[in-house]
């Protein structure tokens, strides 16, 4: 890169104004989307609630209205934080506590919207700017100007995180896979930075200035590696692509500096001891329990999959699988990753392409390898440091030849320059006005639902608790209108519905419940909404007087 032009002043404002434009579509309409079935939980988390006690109270066979939820969806006064981590550990222990800590103590200060606690997850993201310059700064060592180099890699890195639709997705989610991302950005530049001093001191004499930095350094990897794992379940996979690093840097001996980073990955790991005792302990009690019932979780084939999420990488407007513009937009941007990953492999020292490609495969390869049936398409934020270290390698390749070459070479690169940038921008302001998104998953058609419920006179949604309804109804709350009422039951009890409601409503029914219910008021129900999730049913008319006697005879059977 030493034979390259300075970056022009008109460049460097470009990278400003896209960070600029990316911080905006962080903060814009933080609440327009719908609030997901996995938000919900964590908001269930927040409040200190657990999910028997919830059932206990709302899913009753009692006809309750939506504030009913209010109390189970953010801080409140009945529970504690120390309510929050301890039913973390007895229900939920695949997610450690961290995020969840972080978010309570934000919610006491900025109450329980939906906009306050995305909120959080918007200003966490601001923190991937510096951390992806530093990285950037350790993995290719160039500064911010040099005479005769261009704008480095990590301007570039940055300002394309900055319009990424897949960072956008999780800049504005109510879960903690943007701090994960922050701390995988870290410990993987606090790393960089350690190994970089101690191969310094194979140079020269360690000075009694140097050992506190590098002890500064080692004590800065083991701390941010011991938050990663603190925060999210797949943080253990990072620190195994970071081993397998240090070892190939080191041509796999005991090294000085291998000895150090085992030390500091053992501190970090002992440090993260007392939650991952609490993980085991539930994955062997799972294992002897005779309930293994599982949570529904759509799927797709593995390479369609990767395909696609190759492409929100850059371009996202929230196309289908079988959208025809899908064929005509996935290879270009396969060819410009593949390109990249060939380029940084060709032209970079060993120890910076092999870290970039242990960062991207070493954490996806579990998941692609246990696919065999499909993915599950809820482990898609495992992938993101795959995206990110895509994203520095793809930054790295533009860096290199936007400048570079001949007239007409720098052109062609200037144009994918400027069609990289669109399709970011594009895709950030189609994905900040929409009600919904592909990562909402099973809460994809909610809207729909809320604008078919919404529109009736005097509405009753009737629902149990079973598989994936117990969140999605609570999901479902956000958006439905005051005048919409809920008769919750649990384990697929018969529903003793209340005269008085025009349209009822069946939330994702099973066969079996729904014409157990069919039988019992003398009716049949028609579907008005399905997809691969669920499906809503509605209650045929029939006469008033009818479905009163109806009841009366149900009440009078059930006395006798």
């Amino acid at each position: 890169m030493r034979h390259l032009k300075f970056a022009p002043s008109w460049l460097r404002f470009l990278i400003t104004f896209l960070l600029v434009m990316g911080i905006l579509f962080r903060f814009f309409n933080l609440d327009g989307k719908v609030y997901s079935h996995n938000e919900t939980y964590t908001s269930l988390r927040l409040s200190g609630y657990r999910i028997t006690e919830v059932k206990q109270q709302i899913f009753n066979n009692r006809v309750i209205s939506r504030e009913s939820f209010a109390q189970f969806q953010g801080v409140n006064q009945q529970k504690s934080l120390n309510d929050t981590i301890m039913n973390l550990a007895k229900e939920d222990p695949y997610h450690p506590p961290l995020y969840y800590i972080i978010a309570r103590l934000w919610m006491e200060i900025f109450g329980n919207s939906v906009t306050a606690i995305r909120s959080l997850s918007a200003c966490i993201s601001l923190l991937v700017f510096p951390c992806v310059y530093w990285l950037c700064r350790e993995l290719f060592n160039v500064p911010l100007s040099v005479p005769g180099v261009a704008m480095p890699a990590a301007g570039y890195a940055y300002a394309l995180m900055a319009i990424s639709p897949i960072q956008l997705v999780y800049a504005q989610e109510a879960q903690e896979y943007i701090l994960w991302l922050v701390t995988i950005l870290l410990s993987s530049a606090s790393l960089l930075r350690a190994m970089r001093l101690e191969s310094q001191d194979k140079d020269e004499p360690v000075t009694e200035q140097k050992r506190p930095d590098l002890f500064a350094i080692w004590s800065i990897y083991a701390v941010s590696l011991a938050i990663s794992l603190y925060t999210f379940i797949w943080s253990p996979f990072i620190a195994f692509a970071h081993g397998i690093y240090v070892m190939s840097a080191a041509k796999f001996k005991l090294t000085e500096t291998v000895r150090t980073y085992l030390l500091a990955s053992l501190v970090g790991f002992l440090a993260f001891m007392p939650w991952i005792t609490i993980v085991i302990g539930d994955f062997f009690q799972f294992l002897i329990s005779a309930d293994k019932t599982k949570m529904q979780s759509s799927s797709m084939p593995i390479f369609p999959f990767l395909l696609m999420q190759l492409t929100r990488i850059f371009f996202d407007i929230n196309l289908s699988q079988d959208n025809p513009l899908n064929s005509l937009i996935t290879p270009i941007f396969l060819i410009l990753v593949g390109y990249s990953i060939c380029f940084l492999c060709l032209t970079t020292n060993y120890k910076v392409w092999v870290f970039l490609i242990t960062l991207i495969v070493v954490p996806a390869l579990p998941l692609i390898l246990s696919s065999a049936g499909g993915i599950q398409l809820s482990t898609e934020p495992y992938f993101l440091p795959a995206y990110l270290g895509i994203q520095i390698t793809v930054a790295y390749l533009l860096a290199t030849q936007v400048y570079n070459g001949s007239g007409s070479r720098r052109s062609i690169w200037q144009i994918i320059i400027v069609l990289v940038i669109i399709c970011g921008l594009i895709s950030s302001k189609v994905s900040s006005q929409a009600e919904t998104w592909w990562n909402k998953g099973m809460s994809y058609g909610n809207p729909q639902v809320a604008r078919i419920i919404n529109q009736t006179s005097s509405p009753l949604l009737v629902s149990d608790a079973l598989g994936n309804n117990f969140g999605n109804v609570l999901s479902l709350s956000y958006l439905l209108e005051p005048k919409v009422r809920f008769l919750l039951v649990n384990n697929q009890k018969t529903p003793n519905i209340p005269d008085g409601f025009a349209d009822v409503f069946l939330f994702n029914p099973s066969d079996t419940w729904r014409e157990t219910i069919e039988k019992k008021y003398n009716l049949k129900t028609d579907i008005v909404y399905s997809d691969q999730y669920y499906s809503v049913w509605k209650f045929g008319k029939y006469p008033k007087l009818r479905r009163r006697n109806i009841l009366i005879n149900n009440k009078l059977s059930a006395s006798l």
